[in-house]
């Protein structure tokens, strides 16, 4: 099996956000800029939508979400959900820009028509990013997704785009002290 593969499936936990247009002012507030570390900021992600998320949240985990998931502006909440735990996020639609964040920060985003009505909080999707596939593993639903094209898996195999672009020699490591 090829990394892209490897990239390409996810099979997690789910964790439900039903409402429409969750956006990045809730996915990575403002106080978060006042934050020195990545770690710190990824403890007030979705706090004020819901309150001690973070805390139950594990490595692994996918995020299913409703229409326009990821709205507003290019604040990089991806990573930080990336250091969280989640390894996939699968909505009825997601955001443009919201979509490129999670490519770069190496998290496979789909956009998968009924998949809030398909699956309950608990539950375990198996997905298929590069085949464009979405399983609930306890019933055995599987929902058409658009595939995660080879491109941008390939960013996901590397890590994310800054670690794709220093290992290709294009950029430095940041050092410590950058962060």
């Amino acid at each position: 099996m090829s990394e892209i593969d490897d990239a390409a499936r996810v099979e997690g936990r789910v964790w439900v956000f039903p409402d429409r247009n969750v956006n990045s002012d809730l996915l990575m507030p403002g106080a978060a800029f006042t934050m020195r570390t990545e770690e710190e900021q990824a403890r007030l992600v979705l706090r004020s939508y819901r309150p001690g998320w973070v805390d139950l949240v594990d490595e692994g985990d996918v995020i299913v979400a409703a229409a326009n998931f990821g709205t507003g502006s290019g604040r990089p909440w991806a990573r930080l959900l990336h250091i969280l735990g989640v390894r996939a996020i699968v909505a009825e639609s997601i955001n443009d820009l919201a979509y490129r964040n999670c490519i770069n920060a190496a998290l496979p985003a789909l956009e998968a028509p009924g998949i809030v009505a398909a699956v309950e909080e608990g539950q375990h999707l198996a997905i298929d990013a590069r085949a464009g596939t979405v399983r609930v593993i306890e019933t055995g639903q599987e929902l058409a997704a658009a595939p995660v094209p080879d491109p941008l898996l390939e960013i996901i195999a590397a890590g994310g785009l800054v670690e794709q672009l220093t290992a290709a020699g294009y950029i430095s490591s940041p050092s410590p002290d950058d962060s």
